[in-house]
């Protein structure tokens, strides 16, 4: 595991949990820079995705590795984290578990899939194959390049700094985060005191999504945005910047 701190010596410290097959260099890195100015940033990369040997065990034992960074490093106390896609899985665990704790949760448009093992087996079988089939040769390489530029606005520079970030990472990696993730279960109406949580809604998902939100979490704060998943950090300054300020604005509402 990588917990890298930058930004603010003595600022709020805000955890960035990247979503699936990424490392925060590159799923967070168009706004990486803004968010350091205001904020002291701890970036992780789990198991698998931080250069390392390892493969990604599972979700819970990458979480309980968190919670022991936040602990020894922190007291057991930060003032947020905010998860961008499989991340936000990560902020709900630890706020759901409750072994820390974070006045400020923020799920970054996340699905929040759940299943049970036959399903997730199922759907592990049919879809990391796809993702990874993707980087494999030019003219493969080339479609999810097209892809990405047409689903998330992405210009040519961002889509193939992503697929150069996929690409470098383990299949059996992959496969265990995606499986892991679906057998990740939220409980109903979580709450918990001081904890405030918020939900950035790129409503171009659909409106399943905004009911899950409120399904799993009681009350949450949530903004809502005309996009598509995560677009905010690939699709350039129209997207990025109503985020940040929702960000900014999330992180100092009272808890």
């Amino acid at each position: 595991m990588q917990f890298d701190e930058i930004g603010l010596a003595s600022g709020k410290v805000l955890f960035l949990l990247p979503g699936t097959a990424c490392n925060y260099q590159t799923n967070f890195g168009s706004v990486l820079n803004r968010l350091a100015e205001k904020y002291h940033l701890v970036c992780v990369n789990y198991d698998g995705f931080d250069g390392n040997d390892l493969i990604f065990p599972d979700m819970r034992t990458v979480t309980e590795k968190i919670e022991r960074y936040i602990l020894e490093r922190y007291n057991g106390r930060i003032d947020g984290a905010i998860g961008s896609s499989l991340g936000s899985s990560f902020v709900g665990q630890l706020i759901q578990r409750q072994n820390v704790h974070l006045d400020h949760g923020i799920f970054g448009s996340p699905d929040l899939d759940q299943s049970g093992k036959v399903s997730a087996w199922l759907q592990s079988k049919l879809v990391v194959p796809l993702l990874t089939s993707f980087t494999k040769g030019e003219k493969q390489k080339a479609k999810l390049r097209e892809k990405l530029k047409s689903f998330f606005d992405m210009s040519d520079s961002a889509a193939d700094q992503f697929i150069a970030c996929f690409e470098q990472f383990s299949p059996e990696s992959i496969k265990n985060e995606y499986y892991t993730d679906l057998l990740t279960w939220l409980d109903e109406d979580i709450h918990v005191e001081h904890t405030k949580v918020h939900f950035i809604y790129a409503n171009k998902m659909g409106e399943k999504y905004l009911n899950r939100y409120k399904k799993y979490f009681r009350d949450p704060e949530i903004r809502e945005f005309s996009m598509q998943h995560e677009q905010w950090l690939f699709g350039g300054e129209k997207y990025a910047v109503p985020v940040l300020k929702a960000i900014d604005e999330f992180m100092e509402t009272p808890v």
